[in-house]
């Protein structure tokens, strides 16, 4: 008979047999029966196969199935012709023991697959399967198991080895297809004359967090994430970096600058997130390097608003770096909430040697805004504080509550740089505001109970405020009363006015008054206050040719109150499905703005209600319009004693008395009588006085005149409507 056989394709139905596909005569000319291990020697290299008869009996062809060959990647030229003598039947001999190592397709199929399921996966594909040592097994498309390799078998003969039920399967080795290809393409040596220190001091900044990360960890050393190398074009950077990955046992991946940019928005920033994914996935299969050749062609210096897509990208790169793992346990996104910073700063001080007076849910309270490294660098500088006191007391070696109060003076949250709005105002607590009891307590129901105590609220039906208007004469404590409660909650305070907003350019005012309450809801809770904000918005209703600024802002604060100008993931981070809430339920029906307005509250204060229009003060956006009267005479007795709470007053002073002749008199006025009475003593005695007489208070009296009158007084009257209670002057 002819001796060369010829190459056919295989039939689809043979894919992943293992089959050969013979005539009867080259069958019994070498003396194989049906299903019997034969080794073929092709061009490309070895295979094994078992032999079957072709379906339609004809001689002269070979069909090959070569999923277990020597080669990782067996090709076959159907055009040509295979040798009869290069076929040979080997005796099956079934296995006893075989090791294999295992190629799974990608990442997510290692994580979702126990040991014990991989292995009876495995175990499934190979039986009665025909394997020989250092061969390779290639599995079908849609099979998990990309690849198995034979690295052992027992018993080993001249024959080819069946794994059988009762064959004892060990797994040495499961490895990502990526990390499979790497290993049999690995590169070349690479040679670097002249930079034998520069290679050394980076190989071991690399090597130590690939191979030596326990070691690490129990030392309480960090690694640095990243490494700049820094020199003229040239001198061997790159050739420096890929010497290094291949020293090392790295995985190398470069990433080229200007290869990412891509000509529609956000293209670029996500061929950037591939890279990184791609580089996260490899390294769950051993040590990688992300190598970023001509960097600052992709991250250039951020600033103005001509480069708003390189800054974009800046800052994604940013974000993912953060992201790679490391040694931190913790994740912070977003600013820290009162439970997340306590948990944090339990964390830090678990190692410290903290004294007992230190509260940590007072540390919490009064951390609004610091984010995770805000938090460390404040116990790293406490922690300075006593080492720069051991100096002076070799006792001290502990870290206090005044350690933490000195650290606090010198860092400052995140948030607050550069915010807009942000304001630093000593601590005011209610007790310093005489009177307006009513007034407070309606200012708590309405802002500090529900950022407090939202579940309450929720609880009861209770819709959730979105913010207060106080209006009132001027100087009736009205920026007091918002400090003051800003106090009392422990929350971020911004606030603005007119000259805040007001710009020379068009669209300026609105961006800053959005990027406000974006500032607001990152640094929760939150109180955004309006300072004089008949001056910021207006009303429509006036008679003005065009549109105005202030009509514009306006539109902004009423879409902001309405929760038009959240962004798409800001709405999705109020779902309770991403608050760890299992028993969430689609057909539930959405409550967001609830849920993220809780705790930011919109506080407006005015002198000129009239003038405010219509559709900010409908319920749903200044859901309270609360009335600040001027003190009574009750309440200017107790301001009167406030402000003269640090002057030396004679024993003929009455206090009362003086309330009495104030009828008029706003508490800035009261303020400022009680300054005037003192600098009049001065300087009677020429800088001699010791204490405040009654006469002193009586001249002040007439170079201090009230700033309100019963007109303006009256006309308020009509604003807040007869059913308040009035304050009645004579």
């Amino acid at each position: 008979m002819d001796t060369e056989l010829k190459l056919l394709p295989l039939d689809y139905e043979d894919h992943g047999s293992q089959r050969c596909r013979l005539g009867p005569k080259a069958m019994s000319h070498l003396g194989a029966k049906i299903g019997f291990p034969i080794l073929i020697s092709l061009p490309s290299g070895n295979c094994l196969c078992t032999a079957w008869p072709r379906k339609d009996l004809s001689d002269g062809f070979l069909q090959v199935d070569t999923m277990c060959s020597a080669l990782t990647k067996p090709t076959i030229d159907h055009t040509g012709s295979v040798c009869l003598n290069y076929l040979k039947v080997l005796n099956p001999i079934k296995l006893k023991r075989v090791t294999v190592k295992v190629v799974l397709r990608n990442l997510e199929v290692k994580l979702a697959l126990s040991d014990t399921m991989l292995h009876e996966v495995v175990r499934d594909l190979l039986r009665n399967m025909y394997v020989l040592p250092q061969y390779v097994i290639k599995m079908t498309d849609d099979s998990p198991v990309v690849i198995v390799e034979v690295i052992d078998m027992d018993p080993v003969t001249a024959g080819a080895g069946i794994i059988t039920a009762k064959t004892n399967l060990n797994i040495k080795e499961v490895i990502a297809l990526e990390w499979y290809k790497h290993i049999a393409d690995s590169a070349p040596h690479y040679k670097v004359a002249g930079m034998e220190e520069v290679c050394a001091s980076l190989c071991e900044i690399i090597n130590l967090p690939f191979h030596y990360q326990k070691t690490l960890t129990k030392l309480g050393l960090t690694c640095p994430r990243g490494l700049l190398l820094v020199g003229p074009p040239g001198v061997g950077k790159t050739l420096l970096v890929k010497a290094v990955a291949r020293q090392v046992g790295a995985y190398l991946i470069s990433l080229n600058g200007p290869a990412i940019h891509g000509s529609r928005p956000g293209e670029s920033e996500e061929n950037l997130r591939k890279y990184f994914e791609r580089a996260r996935d490899i390294s769950h299969g051993g040590p990688c390097i992300l190598f970023i050749d001509e960097i600052e062609s992709l991250c250039p210096k951020r600033g103005g608003s001509s480069n708003a897509p390189e800054n974009r990208i800046v800052a994604q790169l940013l974000i993912l770096m953060d992201g790679i793992l490391s040694d931190n346990k913790m994740v912070i996104i977003g600013t820290p909430t009162l439970c997340q910073r306590r948990a944090i700063l339990q964390v830090l001080l678990s190692n410290m040697p903290v004294s007992s007076d230190v509260d940590v849910g007072v540390l919490a309270d009064m951390t609004v805004g610091y984010v995770g490294a805000d938090l460390t660098a404040l116990c790293r500088e406490a922690a300075m504080q006593v080492v720069l006191q051991v100096h002076q007391d070799s006792q001290a070696n502990q870290v206090t509550r005044a350690h933490f109060y000195e650290a606090f003076k010198k860092i400052r949250p995140s948030t607050a740089r550069s915010a807009i709005g942000q304001v630093e105002f000593k601590p005011i607590y209610w007790e310093n505001i005489g009177g307006l009891e009513n007034v407070k307590l309606v200012l708590k129901q309405s802002i500090e109970w529900p950022m407090k105590y939202p579940e309450a609220f929720l609880r009861m039906g209770l819709t959730l405020p979105k913010g207060v208007l106080l209006y009132g004469p001027p100087g009736c404590a009205k920026t007091t009363l918002v400090k003051a409660l800003a106090t009392s909650c422990h929350c971020a305070f911004f606030s603005v006015s007119g000259a805040d907003l007001f710009s020379p350019y068009v669209g300026d005012s609105e961006k800053t008054l959005a990027q406000l309450f974006r500032q607001a809801r990152a640094s929760t809770p939150a109180i955004i206050f309006l300072d004089e904000i008949d001056a910021i918005v207006g009303c429509r209703s006036e008679a003005r040719t065009g549109s105005g600024v202030q009509e514009r802002i306006l539109s902004v604060l009423l879409n902001e109150l309405d929760g038009v100008g959240l962004k798409i993931t800001e709405r999705r981070g109020s779902r309770k499905l991403l608050e760890g809430n299992t028993d969430y339920r689609h057909d539930e029906p959405d409550k967001f703005q609830e849920v993220v307005n809780k705790s930011v509250m919109i506080v407006a204060a005015t002198n000129r209600p009239d003038v405010l229009d219509d559709a900010l003060l409908r319920p749903g956006r200044l859901d309270k319009l609360l009335y600040i009267p001027p003190p009574d005479e009750k309440a200017r007795v107790c301001i009167l004693k406030i402000c003269t709470n640090n002057v030396p007053l004679h024993s003929d002073v009455c206090l009362e008395r003086l309330a009495a002749d104030t009828p008029f008199y706003s508490g800035a006025d009261l303020h400022n009588l009680c300054k005037e009475a003192a600098l009049v003593a001065l300087q009677e005695t020429e800088l001699q006085a010791t204490y405040v007489k009654q006469e002193h208070f009586q001249k002040a009296l007439a170079s201090v005149p009230s700033s309100l009158n019963a007109t303006d007084l009256l006309a308020y009257k009509k604003l807040h409507g007869p059913t308040e209670k009035e304050y009645l002057f004579k």
